[in-house]
């Protein structure tokens, strides 16, 4: 018999969080911390997308997708399904369906941890999708099992039902749901100044001279010579 494991959906963002982080840029909190980020591999399918919403999480074996379909009849508006591929990168379990039946749920995006097929379809669907790159061997209803809502690894991250997950042009980042604002409002604040800085240098100062390290390399010479 299929093993599967499911779980309760988790709960899920307020729009007031998720309008916040909206705004959060994943390489602001990258200047602060290094953890909590996916694999670089795990690529966005779509320029100028961001989105930010809680994790269902899902593990499926490489060649099966029934437990796949069955989750996006569970999916809700605001939803981000992240799919654990278990190891496998040659089938994928991700196409034009898929993103269709996701998007007519309400979720705002997927993160899968392999390949996606279809992409041309996912373009026209306007739908945020991040993977590790396309392949034409699809996966198949064979019933394997799987599970739903429990923790999982993606992108070497793990991913827990309800984290919180900000995915960019830049990568995929995972946070807990407890720390989510805090992260939130201290990188919204660094992108405020990081926006002051910017406005300096427009106006003919120099970088280095703002930073700090023209300072330490000409101390530094100093010390040298």
């Amino acid at each position: 018999m299929p093993d599967y494991r499911i779980e309760a959906m988790p709960q899920q963002i307020s729009p007031a969080l998720a309008e916040k982080l909206s705004r959060v840029e994943t390489a602001t909190i990258g200047h602060s911390q290094h953890w909590g980020f996916m694999d670089r591999g795990i690529q966005p399918l779509l320029r100028n997308k961001r989105i930010a919403g809680a994790a269902v999480t899902l593990a499926i074996p490489g060649q099966d997708s029934t437990l796949l379909h069955h989750a996006l009849g569970l999916l809700r508006p605001g939803d981000i399904l992240v799919v654990d591929r278990l190891g496998d990168d040659k089938h994928a379990c991700w196409g034009g369906g898929v993103t269709v039946a996701a998007k007519a749920a309400g979720a705002i995006g997927g993160i899968v941890d392999g390949p996606c097929t279809d992409l041309t379809e996912i373009e026209d669907s306007d739908f945020p999708m991040w993977c590790r790159g396309m392949s034409p061997i699809t996966t198949r209803l064979y019933n394997l099992g799987g599970t739903l809502n429990l923790p999982i690894s993606c992108g070497n991250v793990a991913v827990k039902a309800g984290d919180i997950i900000l995915a960019d042009e830049s990568g995929v980042l995972v946070l807990p749901a407890n720390e989510a604002e805090a992260i939130a409002d201290a990188a919204l604040a660094r992108q405020e100044r990081g926006e002051r800085t910017q406005g300096r240098v427009k106006a003919g100062e120099k970088l280095g001279d703002i930073s700090g390290a023209t300072k330490m390399v000409l101390e530094a010479l100093k010390q040298n010579g």
